[in-house]
């Protein structure tokens, strides 16, 4: 692993920082061009997204703090101090972005579920290049394990997983669907806000399966906090798009379920009608 890209004496450039900076500008660019196919001004949609940064940062880190807080205590040294003490809460900045987003949406007169698919393809992207960072940097750090494909982390006893490498080629994937989706929301065959809800569902689907693969968890009364927040959104989420979809995925099981139908019976007449011959 490679905390440190480059050391110039002077000032070091680390790895998981160079990494963060390339998929905020990549993301950037993303948001550009989707927010060209609206109406939509662009500076004030860019207003929101550098506000949201820093209400994620705010509440990712504060969450931490909170379930750290023998740790921190009062000290707003240490708050500030991420370098010093570093520590972020995934579901914490997610509130915090998502939460400023639709706060300044709603002062801008811009409903919040109609932009919001925009984003999604962006936030995807940035998380591929953190993950990357991350893996790359040693900063996340995989359990122990035997499998093929391990590697070692400076600090760490024995060969761990790969957990945050697998998470990003997981993000690469539905960074690539969500683009797609999003242009068949323009064509009006999914609801605004489909995107997000999915994406939502799906970014905790991978938290919730990969969570064991991980160390130095955030704990929330002596469960796992991702893990926590991961269940009740999978579950949530899952709930509200079966209810949605009732229509289609009876219609679904209805039409398979005959077809199942006709072929067993089809099997069971032509075996009554050879054993009569």
């Amino acid at each position: 692993m490679l905390p440190v890209l480059l050391d110039l004496k002077f000032i070091k450039i680390y790895t998981f920082g160079v990494f963060l900076m390339l998929g905020f500008l990549w993301a950037s660019f993303v948001l550009w061009r989707n927010i060209r196919l609206t109406s939509h001004k662009e500076e004030e949609i860019f207003d929101g997204l550098f506000l949201s940064l820093l209400g994620g940062l705010f509440f990712g880190r504060l969450v931490y703090v909170l379930l750290n807080f023998k740790d921190f205590g009062f000290s707003l040294i240490k708050f500030i101090l991420i370098n010093g003490y570093p520590g972020v809460s995934i579901y914490g900045a997610l509130l915090g972005t998502f939460g400023t987003l639709f706060i300044f949406f709603n002062a801008k007169k811009i409903n919040f579920l109609e932009i919001i698919d925009y984003f999604i393809t962006p936030f995807f992207i940035a998380l591929v290049f953190g993950k990357l960072g991350s893996f790359f940097s040693g900063s996340e750090v995989g359990t122990t394990t035997r499998f093929f494909l391990k590697t070692k982390y400076f600090g760490f006893d024995g060969f761990r997983h790969l957990t945050p490498f697998y998470e990003a080629l997981l993000f690469i994937v539905i960074a690539i669907l969500a683009q797609k989706i999003l242009l068949e929301i323009r064509k009006e065959k999914y609801f605004s806000g489909f995107l997000f809800y999915l994406s939502l569902w799906y970014f905790s689907l991978v938290y919730f399966l990969f969570d064991k693969l991980k160390v130095n968890h955030l704990y929330f009364f002596g469960y796992s906090l991702n893990r926590v927040v991961a269940t009740t959104l999978l579950l949530t989420i899952s709930v509200y798009f079966v209810y949605y979809f009732r229509s289609g995925i009876l219609g679904f099981i209805k039409k398979y379920g005959q077809e199942i139908s006709k072929k067993i019976n089809f099997g069971s007449e032509r075996k009554t009608s050879e054993g009569k011959s």
